[in-house]
Formats: structure tokens, C-alpha cells, sequence
């Protein structure tokens, strides 16, 4: 199925990710995939016309002909609260060892659970995903884990084991020392869009960036567990990342199959980092030319393993979405998040491994009970930017996603409409924005004073909540359920690469709502099927300055007794017996 949207073909575009930011066509691509992926009233977006469930896509990349290193299961093993990895002066740093390594990859793409019902079985992990298909695939580069760890690795999380992709001379890993500070190793990201284009057609790259923001986030939550500090490596270029992670052999993927390049994190045992601090710090690894030069002779080993062996569908749209969000090197501003009030406290005192592996997305709501405000307020505030405070310590722009919220079922909170503001300079220009005569913008009476929440309108928004999320009860039958509206046009200013940060940063808000709906002793979920139009409509948007990115619900979840819950890893416990 061929997506002919432009006047030019897909082979025509002249795409050097180099000088993307150079050319006006870009920009052009995203505005236009964005506007062709919107499910609508009358239409959904394009996707397969049908869907066999026996013959998904494996959810586990493997390389063949690799050597794989088995990893300990350590995530028992720590023991810090939920409650203090908000606090890092709080969690005394671990050593980066091969054990403690081990524990960052469990509780950041590890398995939490297996699931089953009669004689189905379906998995599910720490880092959150759309429909459960799981596209990201993590990698590390490490150099100074002891006798252990010198190469690029690909994580398998099925096996929690680690796959030997390039391995490192003696030369190279004496050269690499003088490139990556000893106290970090590096964390790249990757996407493979048909695990999500086998479901949800053209609109799974959204869902791709969606998933990267969630791993992102889940790998500052899992970092701080060990007193350990993460930052997204914003200025590398996709190419960088390739060639690091090995991305860049084509040879040894299956065409259809591709894995696109991501972000690269730095993972530091340093407690903190603050922007100053990072920027001293990680200076020499700031873009990844240098790296790239000495892994110049890196042996390479393995081939992808085939996931799919009957591709229906061809989306020629995504391949062209990819080629045009290709991040050239950049030089971004680092932002300096403003002081605010301190988090708002949480009673959960549960570990924080317990927490990060209970989370999941509820199925159905109850429409019975109410939250409490308390419990309301921590949520929201837990997604505002502060210094040196998971998981915003991990980026280095200003917030471009603010939060319309569909308030049903809150203690003391008039049901209706909400706006959270994450940015305070941009609640003029929101208030433009959505000039609806009928939105009053007043704090309401008992909301702290530092979060930055506006009353809307009041109104029972159940029916138009259903509505606007694909006519899903879970989006009015919860305590409240939001839009995640993005400043556009400003997240396209540097590049129409920035179309995948906007993504990213949904997806972190995402994770944070995730884990603070556990915490509070209720449930989220994220919800990618929306009628994007009926939401800018409702608020009077009428041109795409800002888009709705993304739907997610919270509420009292309502249990399936008939569904068994088995731990993670049991199967590999009994082959060590």
C-alpha cells in the first residue's frame, strides 16, 4: 500500500541527514504525515485491513552468531523507597559493576510479569509500549566495567542477557578511556517501526517515539534506584548513533526490518547533574565523532533475527516520515529549569523495584469511586520540570506538552475541564489559544499554590472524554483522563527532527503518570487511539501551533480474576536449579 502524498516520490527526495535542517521539504513531510495520521470521526487512519494475532511479529530482537553473556538477576536487591529516589542525596550511589548494570536493565526493559488466561500466555515489561509490541531495543557501550563489559551489547530481555555486538581491541578500549569518563557507560535507543506498522499501519511511528520517550524515562526511574544519574545526549546526530550502535551495517538487517537510530543516554554513578555539571563532565562525548573514530576497527559480530516472515503491507509513508525526522548534529540551548516549591510528599512507602514492576495499563475502570485531591495534586505536580528531580533531570529543553484534563471523579474538584500549564511562560499565549468565552482560567480553591492548574469550564465531560479517545469507556470511566497538547510549530523550529522530540517527551510524562498512579494505589493508561481534530475543535484550535500528542487515563481499576499473574523470570530460575 504506497502512501502518495507530495507531488514528488519517495526516491526523489533529496535527503542528506547532514543538512536537513537546511531544507524547507522537511518540515513540510511532518506537518503533512502528521495531518494524513489523524484518525478522524468518519475514518480512521490507514492501517492493515486485517490483522492475524497468530503470526505477530517475534517481540524479541536476537542476533545470530553472537556470543551472549547471561546477567544475575539483581533487581531484589535494591532496596530504595519509591518516595526517596525524588531525593538523590537520599540514595547512595552504587558502583557500576556487571551486577549493578544488571539491575539498571531489569528495571528499565526487563520483564515484570507474565500474564496468562486458559492457555494463553502474553508477557509484559517495565517500560510501557503501545499495544504491548514492544519496537525499542536497547543497547550499551561500555568500557570500564572490570574484565566484564568492553564492547557494544544488545539486551535481550526475554533472556535478561546481554548479545556481544562489537567487540573492542586493546588499543581501541585504551583510546576509548580517554573519550568516556570512567564513572558512566552509554545507553543508545533504537526503534524497529514494523513491529508497530503490523498493527496500526501509518500512524506507528507516532506510537515508535512514543515508546522511546517511555524508555527514556523508565531508564532514569531504574537509574535512581542505584543513586545513578542519566542525560539524553541531545546534541548526537542519528548517523552517530548508527554508527556506535552498529546500526549503520545494513547487511546484517533484513530490509523490511530495519532498526532506526534513536538517542544515546550517559548513565554516571554521579549522584546528580545539573546543567553545568553535565556539561563539564560529559564534554568530550557532547557529539559522537570522536568515539566513532577510534571504533573505526571494531569487529562486528551477528545478524538480525528474522521477526516477520509474511509482510503483508508496505508503508512507504513511514520510510518517508523517518528519512525526513533524521537528526542531523545539533547545538542546542540548555534550558534552566526554574526553581519551584518542593514535590508535593507521597505516603506510598514501597520499593521502588516493587513499584516499577507492578505498573501495567488497566483494562476497564470502575465509574464508582473517587480520587482523592491529595493523591490528584502529587500526580499532576510530579510531571513539572524541577533541578536535580527525576525523571526532568534527563533532557535539556523547556517543556512543550501541557495537560488538558477531563476531570470526572476527584475529591473536592468540580467535574470538567482543566488545563496544567508546564511552561508559566507560555500561559499567555494558551490563553489565546484556547479562547474559548466560556473558559474562566481560575486556580481552583484548595490547588497548591506553585501548580500551575486552570479550572476550564465545569461540565460532565464523560461523554465527550469516550468520544474524543476512539470511543473507549477507559477514557470516561477513570478519576480523570487528559490530552497531552504540544506547542508544534515551536517543537519544529530547529529541524523537523523535533517532531520525534515532542513524541518523547509525551512518553516521559506517560511513565511519570504510570508510576504515580501506582503509588497513589490506582492505575493508568496511556491511550494512542484518539480523533485528534474533535480535541482542538473542543478547545477552539483552529491551525496546528498545538496539537494533541497523545491520551491517557487514571482511575480504580477494575480486575480480571480469570487472568493468572506469574513472575518474570521464574523459567530462568529453574534452569539454574
Amino acid at each position: 500500500m504506497s502512501a502518495n502524498i507530495y507531488s514528488t516520490s519517495h526516491s526523489s527526495v533529496n535527503f542528506d541527514p547532514m543538512v536537513q535542517e537546511e531544507s524547507p521539504n522537511y518540515c513540510k513531510i511532518v506537518l503533512s504525515y502528521h495531518e494524513r495520521t489523524k484518525h478522524r470521526l468518519e475514518q480512521y487512519a490507514n492501517g492493515p485491513q486485517s490483522i492475524d494475532w497468530e503470526t505477530q511479529p517475534d517481540s524479541f530482537r536476537r542476533y545470530i552468531g553472537v556470543e551472549s553473556i547471561k546477567l544475575p538477576l539483581m533487581a531484589d536487591t535494591i532496596e530504595a523507597n519509591f518516595a526517596d529516589i525524588y531525593y538523590p542525596d537520599k540514595i547512595k550511589p552504587h558502583l557500576i559493576t556487571k551486577d549493578t548494570v544488571s539491575a539498571l536493565l531489569e528495571l528499565s526493559f526487563g520483564l515484570s510479569a507474565w500474564k496468562q488466561y486458559l492457555d494463553t500466555h502474553w508477557v509484559l515489561r517495565c517500560n510501557p509500549s503501545s499495544g504491548n509490541l514492544h519496537p525499542t531495543e536497547a543497547y550499551i557501550i561500555a568500557n570500564h566495567v572490570p574484565n566484564e563489559l568492553a564492547g557494544v551489547y544488545h539486551y535481550v530481555s526475554c533472556d535478561h542477557a546481554l548479545e556481544q555486538r562489537g567487540k573492542f581491541t586493546e588499543n581501541q578500549s585504551r583510546a576509548i578511556q580517554q573519550v568516556l569518563p570512567e564513572n558512566g557507560f552509554l545507553i543508545g535507543l533504537s526503534s524497529i517501526p514494523w513491529r508497530e506498522a503490523w498493527k496500526y499501519g501509518e500512524r506507528a511511528f507516532r506510537y515508535c517515539q512514543h515508546d522511546i520517550g517511555h524508555a527514556i524515562a523508565a531508564v532514569r526511574y531504574a537509574a535512581a534506584t542505584l543513586g545513578w544519574s542519566v542525560k539524553v545526549l541531545a546534541n548526537w546526530s542519528d548517523e552517530e548513533i548508527a554508527a556506535v550502535l552498529g546500526l549503520h551495517r545494513k547487511q546484517d538487517f533484513y530490509p523490511h526490518e530495519i532498526e532506526i537510530p534513536e538517542i544515546m543516554l550517559w548513565v554516571t554513578s554521579t549522584a546528580t547533574i545539573n546543567n553545568n555539571i553535565n556539561l563539564l563532565e560529559i564534554s568530550c562525548i557532547r557529539s559522537g565523532h570522536s568515539l566513532i573514530r577510534i571504533m573505526g576497527g571494531t569487529t562486528w559480530y551477528g545478524t538480525a533475527n528474522l521477526l516477520d516472515n509474511n509482510h503483508l503491507y508496505q508503508w512507504e509513508l513511514i520510510d518517508l516520515i523517518i528519512q525526513a525526522t533524521t537528526k542531523p548534529v545539533t547545538h542546542e540551548p540548555a534550558w534552566q529549569i526554574p526553581q519551584r516549591a518542593p514535590l508535593l510528599p507521597t505516603a506510598n512507602q514501597q520499593q521502588a523495584k516493587d513499584l516499577i514492576r507492578q505498573r501495567r495499563s488497566a483494562q476497564q475502570y470502575s465509574n464508582e469511586h473517587a480520587l482523592a485531591q491529595a493523591d490528584f495534586y502529587r500526580i499532576l505536580d510530579s510531571t513539572l520540570p524541577r533541578r536535580n528531580v527525576i525523571p526532568w533531570d534527563v533532557i535539556s529543553h523547556s517543556p512543550r506538552i501541557h495537560l488538558i484534563l477531563f476531570v470526572h471523579r476527584v475529591v473536592g474538584l468540580a467535574a470538567g475541564l482543566y488545563i496544567l500549564v508546564r511552561d508559566d511562560k507560555q500561559f499567555d499565549s494558551l490563553q489565546v489559544a484556547l479562547s474559548h468565552e466560556k473558559f474562566d482560567w481560575q486556580k481552583p480553591i484548595d490547588c497548591p499554590e506553585h501548580l500551575p492548574l486552570y479550572h476550564l469550564v465545569s461540565a460532565n465531560g464523560e461523554k465527550i472524554a469516550r468520544k474524543m479517545s476512539c470511543h473507549q469507556d477507559i477514557a470516561a470511566d477513570g478519576a480523570f483522563s487528559m490530552s497531552m497538547l504540544a506547542e508544534f510549530n515551536q517543537g519544529l523550529k530547529f529541524g523537523a527532527w523535533g517532531y520525534r522530540q515532542l513524541f518523547w517527551e509525551a512518553g516521559i510524562i506517560g511513565q511519570v503518570l504510570y508510576l504515580e498512579a501506582e503509588a497513589a494505589g490506582v492505575r493508568g493508561t496511556g491511550i494512542g487511539c484518539y480523533f485528534d481534530d474533535v480535541c482542538h475543535s473542543l478547545l477552539g484550535l483552529t491551525d496546528q501551533k498545538y496539537q494533541s500528542l497523545y491520551h491517557f487515563t487514571i482511575g480504580i481499576p477494575m480486575q480480571d480474576e480469570r487472568i493468572k499473574t506469574l513472575p518474570p523470570y521464574e523459567y530462568l530460575q529453574q534452569k539454574e536449579i
